[in-house]
């Protein structure tokens, strides 16, 4: 099994525990290997790696936990990097929420405005990262996890050398969660998704051996669970083809504007709200004789980036295993530019990360997934190097925004709000 060096940034994070029980529960597959934690939060960063230690402890678990504020002490001779980090923390997120909410359209870590200003943060810390890497581990491959994971890798792989792959677990769970709201057995999916991140359709979807479009159609007909259900599964049946729940914001905009400026609290405020209760947890933990995460109080459940380290592991012990990731596309999906970083099936073994060839985006998706294609780009350049007025013409291309005295209305008051975190460029 390898035996390699990974820094792992955003390691005093809350779902940092989630993701260090990910890699123990695959100890066997890095045995010997050594994982520096880093954070710019040293008290959570210590306790995110005694916690690490004391489960690889109980567990019996041949991995070496270390933890730095020095990002390139951390570095420093890495095979590997896992990148998830939140520039503003959530209170950055809730901004990206309401803001947009406060002009009547959507508001969201990852799509719209607010998702371009997520962008635009990890984006600049993204830079400094790879600078970095090009110093002290220029061969090391960069897993991002950070959002919105394609435009960071848009961003990262026009302009470093650094091999850089971003992951997510959509295409995994979204074709298992439509199953399951239509009352189908989830283990009993089989789907191919491509197009882009949290933009992804089914190029091939069965259940059971035969084509689930019609299944999906038949429960139409009945009850289900709630009114997203019937959109979610209405939107494929519709489409041909098995959407990322993202597809709601575009499809559905007017209603899930509403529904969104009805609640009183904002996704992220309802995260601010549980995270107190989170470091509790770790924290008992701590001192437990057999830790154990609880799902309901850990951030994002038991096991977090699990594919991170699903495909850590098919690189580094030569696997040749097929895992969905977001890499340069290099001809693989004839719907985007070789150039641009697309979502899909990829075989991840020793000499990299490759996109399987030959699948399409469904026809009747092509328009919206090429326009927000298009955006990406703009997006990944503008946050990278970009002014001002290139950062405006950038929001204006998004689907969500469109006009330009709403682009030029949001692109101020977001600019303004997260100020701390942008490059002078692009205040």
């Amino acid at each position: 099994m390898a035996r390699v060096k990974l820094a792992y940034i955003g390691g005093g994070s809350t779902r940092a525990p989630g993701t260090l029980a990910s890699f123990l529960r695959q100890a066997q597959n890095f045995a010997g290997s050594e994982i520096v934690l880093h954070d710019l939060d040293e008290d959570r960063l210590t306790l995110v790696c005694a916690l690490a230690r004391h489960m690889a402890d109980i567990q019996g678990a041949d991995l070496t936990f270390s933890a730095t504020t020095d990002r390139r002490a951390a570095l420093a001779g890495c095979d590997g990097v896992l990148s998830s980090y939140r520039p503003g923390g959530f209170e950055a997120r809730a901004l990206d929420e309401r803001i947009p909410l406060s002009h009547g359209v959507v508001g969201q870590e990852t799509q719209g405005a607010g998702g371009f200003f997520m962008a635009l943060r990890a984006v600049h810390v993204a830079r400094g990262l790879v600078a970095d890497m090009e110093a002290v581990c220029p061969d090391a491959w960069l897993f991002n996890y950070t959002n919105p994971v394609n435009i960071v890798a848009q961003a990262v792989a026009d302009h470093s050398p650094i091999q850089v792959v971003s992951l997510c677990e959509g295409p995994i769970v979204f074709p298992q969660e439509i199953a399951e709201l239509a009352g189908l057995d989830p283990a009993l999916v089989r789907a191919t998704m491509v197009g882009l991140n949290h933009a992804c359709w089914s190029a091939e979807a069965t259940y059971d051996g035969v084509p689930m479009l019609p299944l999906l159609a038949a429960r139409l007909d009945g009850d289900l669970p709630d009114v997203w259900a019937r959109r979610w599964i209405e939107l494929a049946v519709a489409m041909d083809a098995l959407p990322a729940s993202y597809m709601k914001y575009y499809y559905f905009e007017a209603e899930m504007v509403a529904e969104l400026r009805a609640k009183a609290t904002t996704r992220a405020q309802d995260i601010q709200a549980e995270v107190p209760d989170y470091w509790i947890h770790y924290r008992e933990q701590l001192t437990s004789p057999a830790p154990t995460l609880i799902p309901e109080r850990s951030r994002g459940g038991i096991f977090e980036l699990e594919v991170a380290v699903d495909v850590m592991d098919a690189l580094f012990n030569d696997r040749a295993e097929v895992w969905p990731c977001n890499v340069v596309n290099h001809g693989a999906l004839a719907d985007f530019p070789d150039s641009q970083v697309i979502e899909g099936p990829c075989v991840v073994d020793a000499r990299g990360v490759r996109p399987v060839a030959g699948h399409r985006v469904p026809p009747a998706a092509r328009a919206l997934t090429g326009a927000l294609g298009e955006y990406q780009q703009l997006a990944a350049d503008v946050a990278w190097n970009g002014t001002r007025k290139q950062a405006v013409q950038a929001l204006v291309s998004h689907p969500l925004v469109r006009t330009l005295p709403l682009a030029q209305t949001l692109y101020a008051e977001l600019a303004h709000a997260h100020r701390a975190w942008l490059p002078e460029r692009l205040w």
